[in-house]
């Protein structure tokens, strides 16, 4: 099997977990997961099958969508309801300390990660440090948010829509928000809506996936279709060859270019390799030679 199966992750299981079941029941031992998501979380998580594991670093890198729930008057240590409670107090914050605070964290800035997390600090995941109450210093990152907008205000609770770059950390929003209301929060909830070109609208149920396993495999978004944004060389019968064997091709092995000609123009970072019939070959990145491809990522 070789594609992305987009599963709807339920509550309470890790990503690691979901990779297993999918595994057992699509009897495909090559699975990862493009974006880990807390047992806390829901939503959409890709799963590379096959020879698409060899594309997780390209799936991985995309724009995120989150519908998430914030807890006002509450902060944890893990920055959500399930970690050990710090702070608690009756405060609520009004609807529009919410919307300033909102307005204020939107945009690139940098975000440090939560202690509980899966960054290594000297070799070693942050989560297992601070289980053990050992000091964990993270290093900021820098993110991006496009979108933050207040959904609705019940009691203490409110619903955010974000939409963020890779490597953002809601729990950490979460957090923030709290400190910028004076009142403290943590994350209640948290649904996955996109992940890059995966929305939840093609995703499956991990259930269904159990049941029916050969009817979840026909959903996959196959090879063909993944990472339409990369502009596309076909191959002739020679330039496939080579690109089989690792080896670089150029103008003469390109029946049709797309957004690409070769030893004309500048040769993008990375363009699809494709067949006569459309299939997906390899990513190759410019080579050694004028307008020449090195098959970098090689799928055949």
């Amino acid at each position: 099997m070789d594609g992305v199966l987009i599963v709807d992750k339920p509550h309470g299981m890790t990503s690691h977990d979901v990779v297993a079941v999918a595994r057992r029941c699509l009897l495909e031992p090559r699975i990862g997961h493009t974006g880990t998501l807390d047992p806390l979380a829901t939503g959409v998580l890709p799963l590379a099958c096959g020879r698409a594991t060899r594309l997780v670093r390209f799936l991985t890198s995309s724009d995120k969508d989150y519908d998430a729930g914030i807890r006002f008057g509450l902060t944890t240590d893990s920055y959500d309801v399930t970690g050990a409670e710090v702070s608690r107090s009756d405060r609520v914050p009004t609807r529009e300390a919410v919307e300033d605070a909102l307005e204020s964290l939107r945009g690139e800035y940098l975000q440090v990660p939560p202690a509980y997390s899966a960054k290594k600090v000297a070799g070693h995941r942050a989560y297992a440090l601070a289980r053990r109450a050992e000091q964990v210093t993270l290093a900021p990152v820098r993110v991006r948010v496009t979108r933050a907008d207040l959904l609705d205000v019940t009691g203490a609770s409110a619903r955010v829509a974000i939409t963020c770059s890779a490597g953002f950390y809601v729990r950490a929003f979460a957090h923030t928000l709290g400190e910028r209301v004076g009142t403290g929060a943590c994350l209640e909830s948290l649904r996955r809506t996109r992940s890059g070109e995966f929305d939840i609208a093609s995703a499956v149920g991990l259930e269904d996936v159990q049941r029916d396993p050969a009817a979840a495999a026909r959903r996959a978004v196959p090879l063909d279709r993944l990472l339409a944004e990369f502009p596309a060389a076909r191959l002739t019968d020679e330039g496939r060859i080579r690109v089989s064997h690792g080896q670089e091709v150029n103008g003469a092995h390109l029946r049709v270019e797309d957004g690409i000609r070769a030893g004309h123009l500048s040769v993008p970072e990375w363009v699809r390799l494709i067949d006569d019939e459309g299939r997906l070959l390899a990513l190759g990145t410019p080579g050694k030679g004028q307008g020449s491809l090195h098959p970098t990522v090689v799928l055949t």
